[in-house]
């Protein structure tokens, strides 16, 4: 290893592996699981919004309805 070659180590399973003794398909899969673990938490939190925009939207609904209408059903 050179002096421009500084390690790059990740951790896999607990186990640290060099970076700089993969080949480029082992970077590139682990560019992919990157990309992938960026959109999954990008995806939580656009469900989060989603949810609470839906429960302001329902909950404005029901204070919008009219008291003598609630319990029609009883």
């Amino acid at each position: 290893m050179g002096k421009d070659n500084k390690p790059q180590i990740v951790t896999i399973d607990g186990v640290e592996h060099d970076m700089t003794l993969w080949d480029d398909r082992q970077k590139t899969i682990l560019n992919h699981v990157a990309d992938l673990d960026r959109k999954l938490a990008s995806t939580r939190m656009q469900l989060d919004q989603l949810q609470v925009g839906r429960d302001a939207f329902f909950q404005m609904l029901k204070e919008s309805l009219d008291p003598q209408e609630v319990g029609l059903n009883d």
